[in-house]
């Protein structure tokens, strides 16, 4: 298990009621409602939650390493995520699908920032070895 040597920031979120209930962070920045995957509500679900949260995130590592290997990213640079939801025998698990877009770059300079920003981000440090995550470069 990896621990942190410093902690830069600590996110506070009170969830009730499960997937149809509400979630709240502490600072009132996010209030929403929450609904099941293809639910009659009008709430997100988690898994929508985590395919926003790790596009940007991803999106932010390739922020950081971009300037490491002396690249300049484009204005328009954009990841689409996809989180699938499904049984893993007994139990349910999720797998990750993430279309990056990086206009006008050098096809191969900007598959070795994606390389890069999956080392650094810290989704994708979360998430390796545990589930399976694509990353294609678009």
């Amino acid at each position: 298990m990896t621990q942190l040597d410093k902690v830069l920031y600590t996110a506070h979120a009170h969830t009730t009621g499960g997937r149809e209930g509400a979630s709240r962070t502490d600072d009132g920045r996010l209030d929403i409602q929450l609904t099941s995957p293809g639910g009659a509500g009008k709430g997100t679900n988690p898994e929508q939650l985590f395919a926003a949260g790790y596009s940007a995130c991803f999106i932010g590592a390739m922020k950081a390493v971009a300037p490491r290997q002396n690249v300049t990213l484009p204005a328009d640079l954009s990841v689409d995520a996809e989180v699938d939801l499904g049984p893993v025998g007994e139990v349910f698990g999720i797998a990750v699908r993430m279309k990056i877009s990086l206009p006008g770059m050098d096809k191969a300079a900007a598959q070795q920032l994606v390389d890069a920003a999956h080392k650094v981000c810290p989704y994708s440090n979360a998430t390796r070895g545990n589930i399976d995550v694509t990353l294609t470069l678009v």
